[in-house]
């Protein structure tokens, strides 16, 4: 009994570590999953919520539900990531605000290490696998450059988003978080929602029933939230069969594109930029919080300054934490 709460607290740890990842834009969750050897298991745990499943649940089957779906698996792995994703984005929207560079620093040396770790799982060095690691890094570059599109809180976007942005966020190198700044909906979904949903679990904690009664908009960003929840069930019962059969049939190829899109995706987590805002008429344009909105960055070189020692130190400590991920994952798997 203990050896197996041992086991499913270390899944619960490796997926805490992917749904900060997922918080981070540039950083895939799918990449720290790869990276700890539960990728696979994951993958093929998600992919049997099939009609199988379903029909097990409908007739109460309870022990067949869980032993087909890996039950007591998925819910370690989405456990350790909510409970991450709701105890530090707070922590992300400080740190994006108040040391930019610093933390931007650290995105870059974890993204650089699983460069470097995703790519050594390849057996064999092929042509064809160097042609897939170019074409996977033009994709993550020319994803960097792409212009943002506006905040959109229409109920159907946000189920699209739900559904692309967590087919993303298991895809090794290809950051959910990035796309939903692509789509315009980063801050209103990971930040301003799930903020939002942890200040209303607080305030319920506290007996507080009248809260939701005085904050209409707090209800507004729930409903997104639970939108945006219904699409990520959608995309990632769906993503994860596709996954598992090009897993199972081009493990080396994929393998390497993956190890492209990461190394394109360093161009977003660039520490030294600027934010670009969206203009009209040589005004910037608020969103309805007063906020800018952000649609690029011009990237710039750094100047030799005290500063730059704390950035290169960060990238170091980032790099470090996917070194020990790895050599978890080495253990676990010998």
């Amino acid at each position: 009994m203990l050896t197996k709460f041992r086991y499913y607290f270390i899944i619960m740890l490796k997926g805490f570590g992917m749904g900060a990842a997922n918080v981070i834009p540039g950083v895939s969750g799918g990449t720290i999953a790869l990276i700890t050897n539960i990728y696979e298991d994951l993958i093929n745990s998600l992919k049997s919520f099939d009609f199988k499943a379903a029909k097990y649940l409908l007739t109460f089957r309870w022990k067949e539900f869980a032993r087909h779906t890996n039950l007591l698996f998925i819910v370690a792995v989405f456990l350790g990531a909510l409970l991450s994703i709701f105890s530090i984005a707070r922590l992300f929207e400080y740190l994006l605000v108040h040391e930019p560079i610093l933390i931007w620093s650290a995105f870059f040396g974890l993204i650089l290490a699983s460069v470097i770790f995703v790519a050594r799982r390849i057996e064999k060095w092929k042509a064809d696998r160097y042609i897939m690691l170019i074409i996977g890094t033009a994709i993550g570059l020319g994803l960097s450059f792409l212009t943002h599109a506006e905040q959109n809180e229409s109920y159907w976007y946000v189920f699209i988003c739900g559904m692309i942005a967590m087919s993303s966020m298991i895809l090794p190198g290809l950051s959910g978080s990035f796309i939903l700044i692509l789509m315009g909906n980063y801050v209103l979904l990971m930040v301003t929602s799930v903020n939002a949903f942890s200040t209303s679990l607080s305030e319920l904690l506290q007996g507080n029933m009248n809260f939701f009664s005085n904050n209409p908009e707090i209800i507004n960003y729930l409903k997104l939230l639970g939108i945006f929840v219904l699409g990520a069930a959608a995309g990632i019962i769906a993503f994860s069969n596709i996954l598992a059969w090009i897993f199972k049939h081009q493990k080396d190829n994929t393998l390497a594109i993956l190890s492209g899109f990461i190394l394109g995706s360093l161009a977003i987590v660039w520490p030294w930029k600027n934010d670009v805002y969206l203009k009209k008429a040589g005004d910037i344009v608020l969103d309805r919080h007063g906020e800018p909105i952000v649609i690029g960055y011009e990237r710039f070189l750094p100047d030799l300054s005290p500063e730059l020692f704390y950035a290169f130190l960060w990238m170091a400590i980032g790099f470090a934490i996917i070194w020990l991920l790895e050599r978890t994952g080495e253990k676990k798997k010998s």
